[in-house]
């Protein structure tokens, strides 16, 4: 399953965008109302929850400054990655689009898409006020 955020405009530059989102912590400041908890486990690795859903693992899989980030589950039953692609738009300008992307049965697709399509567009749309 495949899933893309829209695409949103920070005004800062690539590299601030990256450094932003190579800070684990600074994740719970682009995190939906309905966080229930978060924890920084290691400079890596972030562990948060949603309510009324269970405690997800996140680690720093990939890093290629300043255009992408790569986020995957780290342990857990569910195999996924969250990907950030940043685009130059200008000097102090730059474009940030989500990608999610697990391996799903069709069951458990059906029923995460909703959600999980919510969760990255919430993610993206605080970006640009985020840093």
């Amino acid at each position: 399953m495949n899933l893309e955020s829209p695409t949103v405009t920070v005004e800062k530059s690539p590299e601030a965008v990256f450094s932003f989102l190579s800070d684990v912590k600074n994740f719970e400041k682009l995190m939906p109302e309905n966080i229930s908890k978060f924890e920084v486990l290691s400079e890596d690795t972030f562990l948060f929850a949603l309510k009324g859903m269970p405690e997800i693992v996140l680690k720093k899989k990939e890093l290629i400054a300043p255009n992408k980030i790569v986020l995957g589950a780290a342990g857990g039953k569910i195999d996924f990655s969250l990907t950030g692609l940043i685009t130059e738009l200008g000097e102090e300008r730059s474009e940030v689009q989500l990608l999610f992307h697990g391996e799903f049965n069709a069951m458990m697709a059906m029923m995460i898409k909703g959600p999980i399509s919510k969760f990255i567009e919430t993610l993206a749309s605080n970006i640009p006020g985020s840093i």
